[in-house]
C-alpha cells in the first residue's frame, strides 16, 4: 500500500464537467480518483479502485427508478454532488451524482486503497462510509469542496486493466441485475467481495 502525506494530498477538486456526462463514462473515469475526507483535524484518502454505476429512471437497481422523492431529490442534479443513503438501517453508502441536471444517474463509491493511516477498512461501501466517517449529513455536498472532495493527484501511475461485472446486491432489478455495470480494477487486494 502507498501511503502518502497529508500534506502531500493537495490535488485538484474535480470540475462539474467531469461529472456531467454519461454514467459509465463518469464511472471508468473515477477509477484511480482520490477521495479525501477531512475529519476531526485528520485528512484521511484513498484511491477509488471499485465503483458502480446506476442509470437513472430506467435502470430498476437505481433508486430514481421509483421517482423524485424527499431521499432522491439529490440525484436529479446538479451533477458532483454526493447522495449519501443508508441501507439496513446501518450502513449508509455514498453515490456521486452523475449526468445534466434532470437525468438522475450516480455511481456508487464501492471500495477504496487507503493512501492515509485509516481506522478501518475501505472494502465495500458500508465500511468505507463508516471507516471515513461519511452520513447523511454529507448528503447533497459538492464534492469541490472541503470536507469530502474529489480530485486528481498529480504524477499517478499508470492504471491497472478493469474488470467490468454485474452489481451486487441487486437481483430484484430483473434484467438490469445482470447488466456490468460494476467496475474494478483487476488484482487489486481492496475490491469488496462479491
Amino acid at each position: 500500500m502507498e501511503t502518502i502525506s497529508p500534506d502531500a494530498l493537495q490535488g485538484s477538486p474535480l470540475p462539474r464537467s467531469f461529472y456531467g456526462r454519461k454514467t459509465v463514462d463518469v464511472a471508468l473515469a473515477l477509477l484511480g480518483k482520490v477521495l479525501i475526507r477531512e475529519f476531526e483535524g485528520k485528512r484521511l484518502a484513498g484511491r477509488i479502485v471499485e465503483v458502480e454505476a446506476y442509470l437513472g429512471t430506467e435502470d430498476r437497481a437505481c433508486h430514481s427508478s421509483r421517482g423524485r422523492t424527499p431521499r432522491t431529490s439529490v440525484m436529479f442534479g446538479p451533477p458532483g454532488y454526493a447522495y449519501v443513503y443508508m441501507i439496513y438501517g446501518m450502513y449508509h453508502c455514498m453515490n456521486v451524482v452523475t449526468e445534466p441536471e434532470g437525468s438522475p444517474c450516480a455511481v456508487l463509491i464501492r471500495a477504496l486503497e487507503p493512501l492515509s493511516i485509516l481506522p478501518g477498512s475501505t472494502s465495500g461501501p458500508g465500511r468505507l462510509c463508516r471507516t471515513l466517517s461519511i452520513d447523511r449529513s454529507l448528503n447533497g455536498h459538492d464534492l469541490s469542496s472541503s470536507p469530502l472532495t474529489l480530485v486528481d493527484l498529480p504524477g499517478s501511475s499508470p492504471l491497472p486493466p478493469i474488470l467490468k461485472r454485474p452489481r451486487v446486491g441487486v437481483s430484484y432489478a430483473g434484467e438490469w441485475a445482470e447488466k456490468p455495470l460494476r467496475f474494478s480494477f483487476a488484482n487489486s487486494p481492496f475490491v469488496s467481495a462479491p
